[in-house]
């Protein structure tokens, strides 16, 4: 699915797989087309260089392929990298590359159904566009027959897409949809504009999404063009990661790729240099909003210079929370309420981004003042061992945590292979390994400069101090020779069946009451994911203490008796380690990510920060800052508006009751009125272990994980028990109502009403794919189909369907994202097709579709760890095991369109749908 500057909106988790006739099927192509491939006489592959793990071949064609052979996980990842992004777009054509992406889905001459394909083999599937590059991965369950299919839809895309004028009509609002909902953010639009103050002639300084008009007006002609210009296969690189045969994949990508003959056309590299900045300059931007934000950025060298690991470290010491300077100046200090930053990984000299949030009542200029002092101070302050270390070791965390998933690898080098070269990402991460605090205070000396500054001030100097930004490294020369680090050892290839989880599944007690599922499994870096759930309070004892609760959850990580929160984050950076702590309702829930060589010494904090903790208050101030600004924030967004209505709307609980939806104002009070006493009494008064359930899966040794178990969890008590506090569909009078949200120029629908449904109910899988059909398949379901694909209204549309577990309290309900202008449209195709799906029923087609990808998809996540511990954590309490998954997916593999045709009529209403609509609707009117 497009996506606008790296910031996916929604995102849609709908896939599916073939039946075995057509994988016999493919079996006899394979056999076939190898036999094609040899008469075609096709050059074979070169191997060009082997990295940890990673094999580059070269196609005679000039294509390059990458090869990441991963067993451990049931799944094939197929990305496409072009080297064609924003950057490479002449005048007139802003926001090109990214609307190309967008057609890529429209189909191709082998492919005219891309959504569907998509759809139908069970595809976790997405494009993306940035400065340098556009990209195209599907991730599918490892089988022949669905790495044929992605190997052929990318090689007939690649040359066969259709790029129609008819299809371009319907994009342009999607795009134009999608634009909007990143002019919807004060913030985003600040950065872009500091971008754009900030490069005076490269084409870093303009959106990837382009300018409205620019989108809306470009010929089909030059999108065509643009289009045979960049993609062929001597500016591409394939990479498939999984579990797959390496052999095997490399002829298999010869025949779909190598076939495509090698154009005639020569690329030449744009010869646009940025030139020194003179002068310090600024830039003010005035939209509505509830928070003020004050930001600061500098050119840097590219992503490829040995310098950038030093910038990025430097980005880390001055913003983490809670150790960074800047944090500390803004955060800590109560001027602001969050800062953030990055450095831009480009393939020419490229920008580091600091902003900051201030609440309204805060001065903005004191806060801006501050930013500005620490940095033009750093000469005279220089970074320490200490503080260089410290983000070494987080930013080495996040990349280990990343290199440990294949899935994500095989994306995540379409950003290196964008700067110049796909062994950077290993260059990388070796240079950050060597960055001492003196390279940190030299980089601080050669960039961070005042006439290298772009800000909401301008301040004139006598004698500038100009910077000029280092090219971009020979990277022939520099990666001659590099062989980079061991590839991590190959772990299991795990069978993701009902079966084989449930008989791997070691389940246990703790005395007073707790209890484990633990499923240890060899894994890609000796990975392991953790979740503890703790059940607390009952209907009575918990009345108005939500905030309360949701704020206890959040100071645990602030501090224990012996740490301060600094501490507890150093300690998990050191051991490689991710926690996070979350409350709400009766639930808190704790996530650790580690490994297995620091997977006990993680639990051991983990322990220590959940019996001990400290509660500091100058922690508490922050804490209560933080989400008061958060609140802030949601006040004037579509969005947040939308859904906080709809739920307020179809909830009859008290204002009393932990349940009740609280409206933005509300949510304000009840946070200012906490304080540290409550907190502290509410940990004293509830946080037991009694019906606690603790899930383990990946690499780990099982006593020593017990016993450290055992030891955070045996026999912990509190005054107020655990009473599962059972709920009730309530039937909610239909409603339709439009706020409006001034200078928005998205807008939001979300709609639905109450079901009185239970998961173990016997139309619950009927409802399940029919709901599915209707509002879940990636750009194929019936709202995608016509509200997006037909008629360009919307670029995020949907629909969901909820059941309880231990109660019947379920829901339906649907959303779309749209420009204000096409509310009524919108509103009528979504009622059209409701209608429709409920009179004229599904086809046959359709529910063969649907199961497939939908069973396939299933199967897919089980083979994710993430997924397995969420599955698990969620059965413990209702005493199931995945065979009860076995059991759904077999009862959805016998449904019939009769069946939930029928049931479809019998469950949804569309008389009861309570409707909500935020959005600027007054300009239209103006």
């Amino acid at each position: 699915m497009p996506e606008y500057d790296h910031l996916i909106l929604l995102q849609l988790n709908l896939n599916t797989m073939k039946n075995n006739l057509y994988l016999l099927a493919f079996v006899f192509l394979i056999s076939l087309s190898k036999t094609n491939a040899q008469k075609a006489d096709l050059p074979a592959p070169v191997k060009i260089t082997t990295v940890e793990g990673i094999t580059e071949y070269k196609l005679g064609n000039g294509m390059r392929v990458l090869l990441f052979p991963d067993p451990s996980k049931a799944t094939i990842t197929v990305n496409i990298t072009y080297l064609v992004g924003s950057r490479l777009e002449g005048y007139g054509e802003t926001g090109m590359a990214h609307l190309l992406e967008h057609m890529l889905f429209k189909g191709s001459t082998k492919h005219p159904n891309v959504p569907q394909e998509l759809t139908a083999h069970g595809a976790s599937p997405n494009g993306t566009t940035w400065y340098d590059r556009t990209n195209y991965f599907e991730t599918v369950a490892a089988n022949d027959e669905n790495l044929n299919w992605a190997l052929s839809l990318e090689s007939d895309r690649m040359v066969n897409s259709f790029i129609k004028k008819e299809d371009l009509m319907t994009e342009f609002t999607v795009v134009r949809n999608e634009f909007e909902a990143g002019e919807n953010d004060p913030g985003s639009i600040l950065m872009e504009r500091v971008y754009s103050t900030a490069y005076l002639w490269h084409n870093y300084g303009k959106s990837t999404i382009g300018s409205k008009e620019d989108i809306e007006k470009v010929p089909i002609e030059n999108l065509q063009a643009f289009y045979k210009k960049y993609y062929q296969p001597d500016n591409a690189v394939l990479t498939v990661a999984g579990k797959i045969d390496e052999a095997k994949v490399l002829t298999l990508v010869n025949k779909y790729f190598g076939s495509i003959p090698r154009p005639a056309r020569k690329l030449s590299e744009p010869y646009t240099i940025e030139p020194p900045q003179d002068g310090e300059r600024s830039v003010t931007l005035r939209r509505v909003g509830d928070v003020q934000v004050a930001a600061m950025g500098y050119h840097i060298c590219a992503g490829s210079h040995p310098d950038y690991a030093a910038t990025d470290v430097l980005q880390e010491v001055l913003t983490n929370t809670p150790s960074g300077r800047i944090y500390k100046a803004l955060v800590e200090t109560k001027k602001a309420s969050s800062v953030s930053g990055f450095s831009l990984a480009s393939k020419d000299p490229g920008y580091m981004y600091f902003s900051t949030e201030v609440p309204k009542e805060k001065s903005l200029d004191e806060a801006q003042k501050t930013m500005l002092d620490l940095m033009d101070n750093l000469k005279n302050n220089p970074v320490t061992a200490e503080e260089t270390q410290r983000a070494k070791d987080n930013i080495l965390k996040y990349y280990n945590m990343m290199y440990n998933n294949t899935d994500y690898v095989g994306m995540y080098l379409s950003e290196f292979i964008a700067q110049g070269d796909w062994r950077l990402l290993f260059n990388y991460r070796d240079n950050i390994e060597k960055v001492k605090a003196d390279d940190v205070n030299r980089v601080i000396a050669t960039y961070y400069k005042p006439s290298n500054r772009t800000t909401g001030l301008f301040i004139p100097e006598k004698n500038p101090d100009r910077v000029s930004i280092a090219a971009a490294p020979d990277l022939k020369t520099m990666l001659k020779d590099y062989k980079g680090k061991e590839a991590l050892a190959s772990a299991e290839a795990f069978d993701p069946s009902p079966a084989n989880i449930d008989s791997r599944t070691i389940r246990g007690e703790i005395a007073g009451g707790a209890r484990y599922a633990l499923l240890p499994k060899t894994t890609r870096g000796s990975a392991v994911k953790l979740n503890i759930t703790l059940r607390i309070g009952s209907e009575n004892s918990l009345k108005g203490k939500s905030t309360i609760s949701d704020i206890t959850g959040s100071m645990l990580m602030t501090g224990t008796k012996n740490k301060t929160r600094e501490q507890i984050n150093d300690e998990l950076a050191k051991l490689k380690s991710e926690l996070n702590i979350n409350s709400s309702g009766q639930k808190v829930m704790i996530t650790l990510e580690s490994t297995k060589e620091n997977l006990k010494a993680a639990l051991a904090l983990t322990r220590e920060i959940l019996r001990e903790p400290s509660f500091p208050v100058n922690e508490f101030e922050k804490l209560k800052q933080e989400n008061l600004t958060s609140i802030d924030q949601q006040k004037s967004e579509p969005q947040a508006i939308a859904f906080n209505v709809l739920q307020k709307r179809t909830n009859n609980y008290g204002p009393e009751d932990f349940r009740y939806p609280m409206s933005f104002d509300e949510q304000t009070a009840a946070t200012s009125k906490v304080t540290l006493d409550d907190v502290k009494k509410f940990y004293a008064d509830f946080y037991n272990s009694s019906q606690a359930t603790c899930v383990i899966v990946g690499d780990f040794d099982k006593q020593p994980v017990i016993e450290e178990i055992t030891s955070m969890m045996q026999n912990w008590s509190s005054t107020e028990k655990y009473t599962y506090a059972m709920g009730h569909s309530y039937d909610a009078p239909a409603n339709s109502e439009k706020i409006n949200t001034p200078d928005k120029t998205n807008a939001m629908m979300a709609c639905g009403y109450n079901l009185e449904l239970k998961d173990d109910n016997a139309d619950y899988p009927a409802l399940i794919m029919g709901n599915f059909i209707l509002g879940g398949g990636f750009l194929n379901s019936r709202l995608a189909t016509r509200i997006r694909q037909k008629e360009g209204i919307s670029y995020g549309v949907g629909s969901y369907l909820q059941a309880g577990d231990l109660d019947s309290e379920g829901n339906f309900g649907s959303y779309a994202i749209y420009n204000p202008e096409n509310s009524d449209k919108l509103m009528a195709a979504y009622k059209e097709e409701l209608q429709k799906i409920l009179k004229d029923g599904i086809t046959e087609q359709e529910l063969a579709d649907a199961k497939s990808g939908f069973l396939q998809s299933r199967n897919r996540n089980r083979s994710q760890d993430n997924y397995l511990v969420e599955k698990l954590t969620r059965y413990m309490p209702l005493n199931r095991t995945i065979k009860w998954d076995a059991d759904q997916e077999k009862a959805i593999s016998s449904l019939t369109t009769a069946q939930i045709n029928a049931t479809l009529k019998k469950w949804i209403k569309p008389e009861k749908i309570v409707y909500v609509q935020a959005g600027d609707f007054e300009k239209k009117k103006n």
